[in-house]
Parts: C-alpha cells; structure tokens; sequence
C-alpha cells in the first residue's frame, strides 16, 4: 500500500479532465465560448509558453464540482515534474511517481493546500487530496531547479489553449459569469461575459514573472549549493 497524503502524458491528463468537466455540468447547458490567449513580451507576441496556460469560467450561480474519479499524475523525470503545469477540480487527488534514479522529496507551503511527502526513490510515488481552490505551487526539497503547479479550481468549466492560443469551452450555463487566465508568467487575467456571447474572446497578458520563481526549502532556509551536484553519476 502506498501513502497518501491529504492536503503520463499531460494531454492524456488533460483530456480526462476535460470530459470531467463535460460529465460534471449539470444539465443547464447551452453555450460555447471562445477565444485565444497571447502573452506578450515588452508588448510583442511569444510562442510556446501559451500552452501551459488554463483558461477557467465561472458561472452564476455556480454549478457542482466533481473530483477526478481517478488520480492524475505529476511524474518526476529527469529532476523535472511533467507536466509542469496541472489543472485539477477541488478534491481530487495528484500522485507523484519517482521515475529518477534518484531521491525526491515533492512538498509544498501553499496556504490552501500545503504538504510533504517526504524523502523517497523510484517507484510509485506518493499522493495528495487537494481539498481547497487554489493556486499550489510544487518544489522538491532536494533540486532547487524543480518546480510544478497545481492550479485547483471550483469550476468544472476549464481548458488548455492549443499552440497558437485558441480555446473554446462548451457546454456552459447561459447567463454571466466569470472567464479567467492563468500562466504562470504572468499576472491573473479575468473579464466579465454574459453567455451566449457575441463573439470570440481576445486575451493578451503581458509576461512579467520569471519562470523559476525564488523559494526556499520546506524548512524556510536557502537550498544548499549544488554545483558539482554529482547524484546522477
């Protein structure tokens, strides 16, 4: 029996989640509503990064929220977590398998959600309950460099966009809401829509956080230095 803790590819991720979302709706479903995301560099568009962005819609009144039915996974891989990012509805759960020759030891202080799985190798992994929306940010006690995101939503309304931006969510209750974007470079992004809306959505959100942000250990103290790191030798 493995822990858990209470606190893949990602498109195969992403897809179970998606027809989550489309399972977990309700039946006043009506509405389509699209767009495209850019991020913008000193006001000019970037390519790639767009993809790890989750676009989310929030409808009044809300809808129920489902968990996963079954856990997703965040694997550790070549002292990275992939995928990087993860969108998740509140109350499900997250392994994360150790496909390193190495130790890991994946925690997090996020206020809503914080956990430890502590120290442990290759194998299965270890698992967490995300009970709380919100935004979670994954480290590794050990590798400075490693860093994930759980973004958990109360919503089963969300998507990833494609390579070049574009998004489309179905199924969604006609009347207002809330559409918002995350990416993790850059500032929150939301607008006001009434559905069925008139027409696509543009969202341009400027870049303005570096990719790995400053942290330290799970202890609040500065991580060792690691050059001359020898743990793959």
């Amino acid at each position: 029996m493995t822990p858990h803790t209470r606190c893949a590819h990602p498109w195969a991720a992403r897809a179970v989640l998606l027809l989550l979302a489309s399972a977990g709706a309700g039946r006043a479903r009506a509405a389509d509503l699209a767009g495209r995301v850019q991020l913008l560099a000193d006001g000019k568009p970037i390519s790639g990064e767009v993809r790890e962005a989750v676009v989310s819609y929030e409808p009044r009144p809300s809808v129920p929220v489902q968990p996963a039915p079954q856990p997703l996974e965040i694997v550790m891989r070549e002292k990275e977590f992939v995928p990087h990012v993860l969108a998740v509805t509140r109350g499900s759960t997250v392994r994360f398998p150790n496909a390193d020759p190495i130790l890991h030891n994946v925690f997090s202080v996020s206020p809503e959600n914080p956990f430890d799985l502590g120290l442990y190798g290759n194998g299965p992994g270890k698992t967490c309950t995300f009970a709380a929306a919100g935004l979670v940010r994954v480290y590794c006690n050990v590798h400075h460099s490693m860093v994930a995101y759980v973004l958990v939503l109360d919503t089963p309304f969300f998507a990833f966009p494609a390579p070049d931006g574009t998004f489309r969510l179905t199924g969604l209750p006609e009347g207002g809401g809330t559409l918002r974007v995350w990416q993790e470079r850059c500032d929150p992004w939301s607008v006001e829509v009434r559905l069925p809306a008139a027409g696509p959505v543009d969202v341009r959100i400027e870049i303005t956080h570096r990719r790995l942000p400053p942290h330290l250990d799970k202890f609040g103290k500065p991580y060792r230095e690691t050059r001359g790191d020898r743990s793959y030798r």
